[in-house]
């Protein structure tokens, strides 16, 4: 807990509502060097929604760079540092529901403060960036090229000749939803395993992909940390847990099959099914999700790299990872089936190449 990060984040909207957008910056506090950076176009949405949006999504570039790192939160909206700091409540619905999940993101560790905009200048131009982008009708992009994320002490070697990274992907057991062909994101139901899905975890922990693994890592889904769990337990290792890698956030369609979505949201839906930029309503879209799970990959390999790790995850992320080493864009990511309890594997070298190892193995 000796390591301190710095959040600077910003939103806003031009006409409230209007185009919206949102910027972030995770900083070292102790030096000021800029560890990461973010900002989306989020289309109309009003001032308070962009603010809201901007801290959720500095929260979780910071537990990207340092999980177990202490986060100082300063903010130009007075609004959200009172509404975050549990002295003001928070009235509107749509408030609460952002208000939330901040607040699940943001644990005993992060504390909050007002600053003056002229503070805040970093964030403030990310969001006016996304603002700019979202009145033409496109998505935000970044001028240069990302800061990568901190290495930890514990940071992959750098040399020529250091040892690969192996990541042992573990889709998560099945559930009653998954038996039912029902959307199941982050934000709705939360199930557990089934009997079938306790009797994949098991299948995947003696696997011999899993054998010698010296990490075992899982979202914070419920049904990922059981799935972990079995693993961790015949490895003899415990089980970290990291929000990142959490299933899409799918909004409204959490808990429907896909024929009733398409039903009830027949437009937004074919949007969505050809665009990776188009979120569901209430969600996040598929460009997000790739934002936070390349972010937290990074993090995995700085933090263990060298090592043979085991990641319990969910279909999106694990489409995302795969995807990213093939060289492949969005419009392949529906095109990728993973079974529940299978195992995938990817390596990584210390030069930055990748290759997969193996797909869907079950």
């Amino acid at each position: 807990m000796s390591r301190v990060l710095r959040v600077e984040a910003d939103g806003g909207s031009r006409g409230n509502p209007g185009p919206a957008g949102f910027g972030a910056v995770v900083k070292d506090a102790a030096t000021g060097e800029v560890l990461a950076e973010v900002a989306e176009s989020i289309g109309r949405a009003t001032n308070n929604v962009a603010e809201y949006r901007g801290l959720i999504a500095g929260l979780r570039a910071a537990q990207a760079v340092d999980p177990d790192a202490r986060v100082e939160v300063r903010m130009d909206s007075k609004l959200v540092v009172e509404q975050m700091s549990g002295r003001w409540q928070v009235k509107h619905a749509d408030m609460r529901v952002l208000a939330q999940e901040a607040r699940s993101l943001a644990g005993p560790h992060v504390d909050f403060g007002w600053i003056p905009r002229a503070q805040n200048s970093h964030a403030d131009r990310l969001a006016n960036e996304a603002m700019d982008a979202a009145a033409a009708g496109r998505q935000w992009q970044r001028a240069t090229a990302p800061t990568a994320p901190a290495a930890s002490p514990a940071s992959a070697p750098a040399g020529p000749d250091a040892p690969p990274t192996t990541l042992v992907l573990v889709r998560h057991g099945s559930t009653a939803l998954t038996e039912q062909r029902r959307v199941c994101g982050r934000r709705g139901q939360d199930p557990e395993l089934s009997e079938l899905g306790l009797a994949q975890a098991r299948a995947a922990a003696d696997c011999p992909e899993v054998a010698g693994a010296a990490v075992v890592l899982s979202s914070t889904m419920r049904r990922s940390q059981q799935t972990a769990q079995v693993v961790a337990d015949r490895l003899g290792l415990p089980v970290h847990v990291d929000r990142q890698w959490d299933e899409t956030d799918f909004g409204e369609w959490d808990g429907l099959t896909t024929p009733e979505v398409v039903r009830r949201w027949p437009r937004e839906f074919a949007a969505w099914d050809a665009s990776g930029a188009v979120a569901p309503p209430g969600g996040e879209s598929l460009e997000t999700v790739e934002r936070r799970v390349l972010a937290a990959r990074d993090a995995l390999l700085a933090r263990w790299g060298g090592e043979r790790v085991v990641l319990v995850t969910h279909g999106d992320p694990l489409r995302v990872l795969l995807r990213s080493v093939l060289g492949v864009g969005a419009q392949a990511q529906r095109r990728i089936h993973v079974d529940p309890g299978s195992r995938t594997l990817l390596r990584y070298r210390a030069d930055g190449s990748s290759e997969v190892l193996a797909v869907n193995r079950v």
